[in-house]
């Protein structure tokens, strides 16, 4: 319902609560990320994807979302390494 009306801050509050209940379960934590990505909160998309990527390093949209964060605060040389392996793990292998 947030995401659909683009009230990602709003949607953030929400999930914030739900990750808390739940920690260990990606989805909620995931969509949290989404949420503070949409609404320039950026060092907290940031560090709700590193515990997502710590926890299962071949977790494809979290290494995506990652690249993008980072790329998004200018960080593209760390950003670039995420963002090879998320083309890895979707099988988006360059043709020679």
């Amino acid at each position: 319902m947030f995401f659909d009306a683009k009230d990602y801050a709003a949607a953030a509050r929400v999930l914030g609560g739900l990750v808390e209940e739940v920690p260990e379960q990606t989805g909620p934590r995931l969509l949290l990320a989404r949420s503070y990505y949409h609404s320039a909160q950026l060092g907290r998309a940031e560090a709700e994807l590193r515990v997502i990527v710590e926890r299962d390093p071949v977790e494809h949209y979290a290494r995506l979302m990652l690249g993008r964060t980072l790329q998004r605060q200018n960080r593209h040389e760390e950003a670039e390494s995420h963002l090879r392996i998320a083309s890895a793990l979707a099988g988006d292998f360059e043709q020679d």
